[in-house]
């Protein structure tokens, strides 16, 4: 069973803010301070046994008809790109835990968390501190330079579990936040998509050749052509990475060509692949990269190329990496985007052992309920003006308590997270070996998974009948040199029966 903290805003956000609220809304005449205290003082069980239980009880009805499908020909108006990608049998009606009733009344296992974002599945008790919250009176809406308490405390807690600091080491913390090391990550700006938030990283690299504006000192590589390293694909090109949607993140992954190439030959910035795992491959190119006119920029990578196959790259590999960049003085960037709040103490590099410049968050950590990301940098890349990366909405109190629950939940729960993981990798590492026609090996790291097929027609047809089954799961059908592969990330309350009933229902599906 996992541990379910019994907590209230109080508890999570300190009396003294609550109790400030209290005063306002009692000379406001909305409600009196004893009538908001008793909110901001209501525990709330996150994750109660009886919810527990009910989601195990869930299982045996995956694929079953729950209720009348929702009849309607709403289309939408969405781009033809995203029509044809739709399909409204799978939309939800509602959801529950691990579970979505899709509109097509069937109950489905969300076995891609939702695309990724959902850890803690569905309708999770803890967010009810988020209605508590609004009942209370806590404004969502501020700006850049009203930041509030909530997103001020998230701040300060992140970098704490950045660091790996107990939330109750207040000195310890003051002693980081205030640090001017710069290998310590102290610095958040808050931010809406990881897009916005692996951009705002790129930004940072290149400011250490261009000028944000005129009224910046020179640049310290000015003069030189910027190199970005990025993660390349098995056929030496430049698919493998993704860092999200801005111009120059698509530029890095293969789109934008023609955009790539202008700013190649005219000096303006180039990409090189380095390849997978292959550490003499990234040591002959950063030293190839350091010479002539050429500087490297930074190096951004996944540690689980979820957008890729689900390869892994090695924790030898990704050290020996950093440590020629301390050498070359070039960036790190680790995009955590897919992988944060899945494993135990919420960030992957740390268990890697790894110091990055920039680490990259979201889609774990605010749970599905609102879109919030954040950069986490250190001194040495504190570069930008305040306009260099903002967004208006991106200071919102309550997607900052999410983070808060989220947070709170996986410090209480990430030895059994990582145990769960553990018992997933080795149960698909066994199906692997049971059927070698058929597969070719287990990839990923815990729950986040995948299964790699030797044809990218026969991983299709798998999906096919994992969708059948009831199990989201999905192949990455768009990517010309990907590996065959069927992508898995169940959420990280997913009990061992889940676990159990996802593997049994691959093997199954496997043998007929």
């Amino acid at each position: 069973m996992f541990i379910s903290p019994k907590l209230s805003l109080s508890d999570i956000l300190g009396r003294g803010y609550t109790d400030a609220i209290a005063r306002a809304n009692d000379f406001l005449g909305v409600m009196s301070y004893e009538e908001s205290m008793a909110i901001a003082d209501e525990k709330i069980d996150f994750y109660p046994e009886e919810k527990q239980k009910k989601n195990d009880a869930l299982l045996e009805k995956v694929g079953t008809q729950i209720i009348e499908p929702f009849a309607n020909d709403l289309k939408g108006a969405a781009t033809n790109a995203f029509k044809n990608a739709t399909n409204t049998a799978l939309s939800p009606v509602t959801g529950f835990g691990n579970f979505r009733i899709g509109e097509d009344g069937k109950l489905y296992l969300v076995g891609k968390s939702e695309h990724y974002h959902t850890p803690l599945g569905h309708r999770f008790d803890g967010y009810k501190l988020i209605d508590n919250a609004r009942k209370l009176g806590v404004l969502n809406a501020t700006h850049n330079n009203t930041r509030g308490y909530i997103t001020r405390l998230m701040e300060r807690r992140i970098v704490q579990m950045a660091n790996g600091i107990d939330w109750d080491d207040e000195a310890a913390a003051d002693a980081i936040i205030n640090s001017d090391d710069e290998n310590v990550l102290n610095r958040v700006i808050n931010l809406e998509t990881g897009s916005l938030a692996c951009e705002a990283g790129l930004k940072m690299m290149l400011a250490r050749f261009y000028k944000l504006d005129p009224t910046f000192p020179e640049p310290k590589y000015a003069g030189k052509i910027p190199v970005f390293f990025i993660m390349g694909d098995t056929k030496g090109g430049i698919e493998a990475n993704y860092h999200g949607t801005t111009v120059v993140a698509q530029t890095l992954r293969g789109l934008w060509p023609q955009i790539r190439e202008k700013a190649d030959n005219e000096g303006l910035y180039k990409v090189v692949p380095v390849s997978i795992n292959d550490l003499g491959d990234f040591e002959e190119k950063i030293k190839k990269y350091n010479s002539g006119n050429y500087k490297t920029c930074g190096f951004s990578h996944e540690i689980i190329l979820m957008n890729y196959g689900g390869i892994r790259l090695t924790k030898e590999f990704l050290q020996g990496a950093y440590a020629l960049c301390r050498e070359y003085d070039t960036p790190t960037m680790c995009d955590e985007i897919q992988s944060c709040m899945w494993y135990e103490g919420a960030f992957l590099f740390r268990l890697y052992g790894l110091t990055p410049d920039f680490s990259i968050v979201g889609k774990g950590f605010p749970g599905g309920e609102y879109p919030a990301s954040k950069i986490i940098t250190n001194a040495k890349m504190d570069t930008l003006n305040q306009f260099g990366a903002l967004v208006t909405n991106g200071q919102e109190e309550l997607a900052s308590l999410a983070y808060l629950i989220t947070m709170t939940f996986m410090r209480a729960n990430g030895a059994i997270v990582s145990s769960l993981g553990k018992r997933f990798d080795a149960g698909l590492k066994a199906i692997a070996a049971k059927y070698p026609e058929k597969l070719v090996c287990a990839e990923g790291l815990e729950l986040l998974a995948a299964l790699h097929f030797n044809t990218v027609d026969e991983a299709a047809a798998f999906a096919g009948k994992m969708k059948g089954a009831c199990i989201d799961s999905s192949v990455m059908l768009y990517k010309a040199n990907c590996v065959p592969a069927l992508l898995m990330k169940p959420p990280f309350i997913a009990s061992e029966a889940t676990i159990d009933y996802i593997l049994n229902t691959i093997d199954t599906l496997l043998g007929e």
